[in-house]
């Protein structure tokens, strides 16, 4: 079954559903792309000033934190999460890590949801051309909680969920995954 979907910042060349640990690496490659792209429109900011590139670039990095950020968090939260705390239930150091990873996704959605979104809504909208410095700071503080988050889930979380997730619960977690994107 090829269950490849095309919402923005969802789907990856060569990678479906059927390879929901793949899937989900490469939407942490989405995550950086997108985090990278917002410190370019920075800097684009500053040189060139806004333009139409400049609010292109706002709305795609508001399109995918808006739609693919909090779909994978879902994944996560379905699946990775649930699967860790269930068969490393012995094991504190996961039990820790498994509550900090959660944390993290209320603590980035309150920030995606607040001084960061309405920034760049107001540059796309525009209502202003350029980011305040309170703006900036929330932009650093959203991509420092993003780059430790991912660290944290590629070095420790996938790789123990990967070790106790067997083939036919990866396959159902596919099936679950591209199931809920189509719905929406």
């Amino acid at each position: 079954m090829n269950t490849r979907i095309s919402l923005p910042g969802v789907r990856s060349p060569g990678v479906g559903f059927e390879q929901p640990f793949e899937m989900l690496d490469a939407c942490h490659d989405r995550v950086k792309r997108s985090l990278q792209l917002l410190v370019d429109l920075r800097k684009y900011l500053q040189t060139k000033g806004c333009d139409d590139s400049a609010r292109q670039a706002a709305r795609d990095v508001q399109r995918y934190f808006d739609i693919a950020a909090p779909l994978h968090h879902q994944d996560e939260e379905l699946h990775i999460f649930p699967a860790l705390k269930q068969r490393c239930a012995d094991d504190a150091r996961i039990q820790s890590l498994v509550a900090q990873l959660q944390q993290d996704h209320e603590d980035m959605h309150v920030l995606w949801s607040g001084e960061v979104r309405n920034a760049l809504q107001a540059l796309t909208s525009g209502e202003q051309s350029q980011f305040t410095e309170a703006q900036e700071a929330a932009f650093d503080t959203f991509a420092q909680y993003y780059a430790r988050h991912l660290t944290m889930e590629d070095e420790v979380a996938y790789p123990q969920a990967r070790s106790v997730v067997d083939e036919a619960e990866q396959q159902a977690m596919g099936q679950e995954m591209a199931a809920r994107r189509q719905q929406g």
